[in-house]
């Protein structure tokens, strides 16, 4: 394993690291629950909303030359409708909340305490603007018996709420993939967690 490097990228200069962003995704987010089916081509639109925001934010490891874990924020704001939804039909303050966006690591590079990493360095940009006092993120939920889901799945609830964030089961909203061996994408749920800054 060679020593881990790290990179920070803010608004367009996310745009730089697309392509490994994407390869990364599709690799981890495979695994349970996500199932996910991705393409290079979906993630670079998905992405596109990262490099159009001027508050954006990617944190990513590297060994080597190769990202190995990556995690974003971006201002509720900039998101878009479908993460958004859930807090415009309440009356959230959306300019006052940061969203977080993937939090992803090979299985390799995990137990090094990045996952904390990962959060400490989207909270400190978050806090860095002065302006924001919440944030959040969504996960998404599968059925207790699902028949993907390993046997020595654990989820991560337990390392959020050691974080200080709240699962907000009256936040919701539905987001479309595919799942792996599918073509066509079906709707899943999502559910947020919130904490205060």
């Amino acid at each position: 394993m060679s020593a881990l490097s790290f990179t920070t990228k803010k608004g367009s200069e996310i745009a730089s690291v697309f392509d490994e962003l994407a390869r990364l995704r599709i690799a981890v987010f495979r695994d349970f629950p996500y199932l996910y089916e991705g393409s290079v081509a979906y993630e670079k639109a998905y992405l596109k909303t990262y490099s159009q925001s001027e508050r954006s934010f990617l944190f990513a490891v590297y060994s080597g030359d190769e990202m190995v874990g990556a995690t974003t924020a971006i201002p509720l704001r900039d998101e878009t409708d479908d993460i958004r939804r859930p807090f415009t039909q309440t009356s959230a303050d959306i300019d006052r909340i940061f969203y977080f966006g993937e939090s992803i690591l090979l299985s390799a590079f995990r137990g090094l305490g990045l996952g904390h990493r990962f959060f400490d360095e989207r909270e400190a940009h978050a806090r860095s603007f002065g302006t924001f006092r919440t944030t959040c993120f969504c996960a998404v939920e599968r059925d207790e018996n699902h028949p993907a889901k390993p046997l020595d799945y654990r989820p991560n609830d337990l390392f959020w709420q050691k974080r200080g964030y709240v699962k907000q089961d009256a936040l919701r909203s539905t987001l479309d993939w595919p799942d792996i061996g599918e073509s066509v994408s079906t709707p899943k749920t999502m559910v947020y967690w919130m904490r205060d800054l």
